[in-house]
């Protein structure tokens, strides 16, 4: 298997290989040329703010689930350093021998540890431009044992994800009328599963022919990403793709195929994709927050009573074998989140 990371590095490369070259696709299309205003959530008035406080911050998580299934988060309390720990530990994986990384070249979805290319390279017609370790962290961890240090820094980082994760479950609980603890309990988040994804984009000779990653939605209830200074995120806001310039050690968060199924259409999941540059590598980090993998989800009575039809939107599915699914078909919008649609 060839990995972008040494195709970029074989001194050769001027053009891109016709395997990863998008026909059709222009990078520039449809992109909003209006400065569009993020929702920007102030976590510290979620956990610690008055009363009123946390009720305006609980209307302004409802708002961005509701008109955007992406908002930035500030003030979440994960130390700075950590962040940068990742980042550099991240890199410093991707930077080990050939062989070193090969060890971890997993071929079946749950294995604890898999490091790949594109998203599946035996169903992928074009290859994507990206690199990536994926690390199943909870509810059982596991982590590479090089570069040193990393394993460490993974287990704080994905304890400290799963804690803002968690709170921000309680305030969109809240702001869709339920008890704060209702996400928590139904999808049992204690035991939930949490996938650490390390995403790398090398520079690109033609980055306007290629994708990082193609328009999709994630599985899982929450996407919590960060990433290194360099950009490349857009997300489908009414029909637009809006470039995000996340602040400084902000998180960026999304809602999940599964937070469109537990509240039955009513918070639906966002449609991104990552550009690539010829300049720099592009880093990004993401923690995607689900419940147990055996755990059916399906959309929550009480959502289903209060919608206008009265009726499920969605089939309930095995949080496992949705996961699969993803995985057995092509990337492309919402097609996984179409199959169990009724």
């Amino acid at each position: 298997m060839a990995y972008v990371k040494g195709l970029v590095e074989s001194k050769t490369l001027t053009s891109v290989p016709s395997k990863y070259v998008f026909r059709g696709i222009d990078a520039k299309e449809g992109i909003s040329l209006e400065a569009e205003t993020i929702p920007t959530i102030d976590f510290s008035m979620l956990t610690s703010g008055t009363p009123d406080q946390r009720s305006k911050v609980i209307q302004d998580i409802g708002y961005a689930c509701r008109e955007w299934g992406f908002f930035m988060v500030i003030n979440h309390g994960v130390p700075e350093t950590l962040r940068e720990a990742m980042i550099r530990g991240g890199e410093s994986f991707f930077n080990l021998p050939e062989e070193e990384k090969r060890e971890y070249e997993g071929k079946k979805l749950f294995d604890p540890i898999r490091f790949g290319t594109s998203f599946n390279v035996s169903l992928d017609k074009t290859l994507f431009w990206r690199d990536y370790l994926k690390i199943h962290v909870h509810p059982s961890f596991a982590a590479p044992h090089k570069p040193h240090g990393f394993s460490k820094s993974v287990q704080e980082y994905c304890k400290r994800t799963r804690e803002v994760a968690n709170e921000l479950l309680k305030g969109i609980s809240k702001s869709l009328g339920l008890e704060e603890s209702y996400i928590n309990k139904r999808m049992d988040m204690e035991s939930g599963s949490q996938l650490l994804v390390v995403n790398l984009y090398p520079p690109c000779p033609q980055p306007d022919v290629v994708m990082g990653l193609p328009p999709h939605s994630d599985h899982g209830l929450l996407t919590i990403l960060m990433q290194n200074e360099l950009g490349g995120l857009q997300v489908n806001h009414n029909g637009k793709w809006v470039p995000i310039n996340p602040l400084p050690n902000s998180f960026l968060v999304n809602t999940g195929d599964h937070m469109e199924i537990l509240t039955n259409g009513k918070y639906k999941s966002i449609i991104h994709r990552a550009m690539v540059n010829d300049k720099a590598t592009r880093i990004s980090i993401a923690t995607a927050h689900g419940p147990p993998l055996d755990s059916i989800v399906s959309p929550a009575p009480e959502l289903v009573m209060n919608s206008e039809n009265q009726i499920p939107a969605f089939r309930g599915i095995k949080y496992r074998d949705y996961m699969e699914l993803q995985q057995s078909i092509e990337l492309n919008g919402k097609s996984c989140l179409d199959h169990v649609r009724i």
